[in-house]
């Protein structure tokens, strides 16, 4: 059977992780890896890069298209693919998977889309695939949100949850067309590897751990190290919440130096508590990669803040993290949390604490209640009439307590005391220095993009255009979440 996955184009990147972050569709590259050996014909096409889904669609004549939906902001965009998608083959069977289409499926109950995968696609999707080749009917594959004549009905959960070595290795030959877009700022290509999938903590803004009702899944010390082993010099590790398992991760650390496998630069994401305490385990670690950062989620900077989140874990932790990774030559990446309800009093205690503490490195994204969280619960009664595409950390979804102008000027002020201010301490000529020759090009777009991030208007622009979209009705989401369709992300 011919199937096509598709990576769709989120459509909104003028602010958030576009501009510095572009992995490959790491899901897709997995659950193509299950359907291969059934010997189904599989292709990923990533509509980041040309051309459009409607050319892939002539090009592979599928009999299923899956689409991924990684991100709230790219529901709409993720619809309006599955309808390009129909016209160009209306004979497909369409479905939708990934992060955001588990969390919250509402918004893709759409006519054009005949299912939504509602756990992990590796044991799913070829379950559905068999499904439809052998005419089975397909309320009898588990963990779908299935279209029927009677409308969208749910089908059983999985039995279990997927062991991650189901399959062993991603299927990245697929997307190797591709390779030389993927990055993560500094360095291109960049690699994305798993090696672990879940999370057993709470944070009310953070909707994984309740996909996975707070459970952690490792794969195997030999997959991982297998998988590192035939990727590129610089690698991302996608785990929400990497050496969760001390004694697992310095077998793995000390599995890949046998191996001999080492790399130019790996970014991985931890917690500020797990860093705090594991000493020994960066100390094994560090070797392995010529350059080695830590992205931490510090939140906020008072325990105040970090406690209204559910955070589990306070500055202390903050500070002892940076410490640590410090002291063992990690790089420092973080983010911070600015919520709307603050005052001028909160912006400049953030100030202070970055520049104290030299934080500069970290981004600063709003606290944005994203559908599948406690956060949403909330506040989705004040979402009423909001584009899915301002979901994207960076938008204001309502009125701040300081006023969207004041607010919008100390947002743009502390991400001008960022390191990503080229007009701070840090000038591009510094930044076209760290890259190779052939890449300034590309890092004197990629910096230009992020300059917006310092202007106050541009917030302020957007976040006064949606307001007179919902003030007359416009497309977007009601209190339910469920967005009219037809709106362009």
């Amino acid at each position: 059977m011919n199937i096509l996955l598709l990576r769709p184009h989120p459509g909104n990147e003028q602010f958030g992780l576009g501009p510095f972050f572009r992995v490959e569709p790491l899901g897709l590259e997995y659950v193509a890896a299950a359907l291969l050996p059934l010997g189904h014909s599989v292709t990923i096409a990533d509509l980041r890069f040309r051309p459009g889904a409607a050319t892939w669609v002539r090009r592979t004549r599928p009999r299923v298209v899956g689409i991924s939906c990684l991100h709230a902001l790219e529901y709409d965009r993720v619809v309006e693919t599955a309808r390009e998608v129909r016209r160009a083959a209306p004979d497909a069977f369409i479905l939708v998977g990934g992060h955001a289409a588990m969390a919250f499926n509402a918004p893709l109950e759409d006519d054009s889309i005949d299912a939504v995968i509602m756990d992990d696609g590796e044991e799913t999707m070829p379950a559905l695939v068999r499904a439809l080749d052998k005419g089975v009917p397909l309320r009898e594959v588990p963990a779908l949100r299935l279209k029927t004549a009677d409308g969208w009905v749910s089908t059983p959960p999985l039995p279990a949850r997927t062991g991650l070595d189901l399959v062993p290795l991603p299927a990245r030959d697929l997307v190797s067309r591709h390779r030389s877009g993927y990055h993560c700022l500094l360095f291109k290509p960049v690699w994305l590897i798993e090696t672990a999938r879940g999370c057993p903590f709470r944070c009310s803004f953070c909707s994984i751990w309740q996909l996975y009702d707070r459970t952690y899944r490792e794969r195997s010390i030999a997959a991982v190290v297998e998988d590192f082993a035939n990727t590129g010099d610089a690698v991302f590790v996608a785990d929400d919440l990497f050496w969760n398992n001390p004694p697992r991760s310095m077998e793995l650390a000390r599995a890949l130096k046998k191996r001999g496998v080492f790399k130019r630069w790996i970014l991985v994401q931890s917690r500020t508590d797990l860093i705090s305490r594991s000493a020994e385990l960066l100390e094994e670690w560090r070797p392995i990669a010529g350059d080695f950062d830590i992205f931490l989620g510090f939140e906020f900077a008072t325990d105040r803040g970090l406690s209204g989140i559910t955070k589990d874990a306070g500055v202390k932790e903050s500070l002892a993290a940076a410490e640590v990774a410090r002291s063992h030559r990690y790089g420092i990446n973080g983010n911070f949390l600015i919520d709307p309800d603050w005052d001028e009093d909160d912006f400049r205690h953030l100030w202070d604490f970055v520049a104290a503490h030299g934080l500069q490195r970290s981004g600063f994204t709003l606290l944005t209640p994203l559908p599948g969280t406690d956060l949403y619960e909330r506040d989705k009664a004040r979402l009423k009439g909001l584009p899915w595409a301002d979901f994207d950390m960076h938008h204001l979804l309502w009125e701040p307590k300081l006023g969207a102008e004041r607010f919008c000027e100390l947002y743009a002020e502390t991400w001008r005391r960022s390191i990503l201010n080229t007009s701070g301490d840090k000038k591009l000529t510094d930044w076209l220095r760290q890259v190779r020759l052939l890449q300034i090009p590309y890092m004197i777009k990629v910096m230009r993009r992020t300059q917006a991030m310092m202007k106050p208007e541009t917030y302020l622009r957007d976040y006064n255009a949606t307001r007179g979209r919902v003030s007359t009705g416009g497309a977007g989401a009601d209190s339910a979440g469920c967005p009219p369709c037809g709106r362009s992300a």
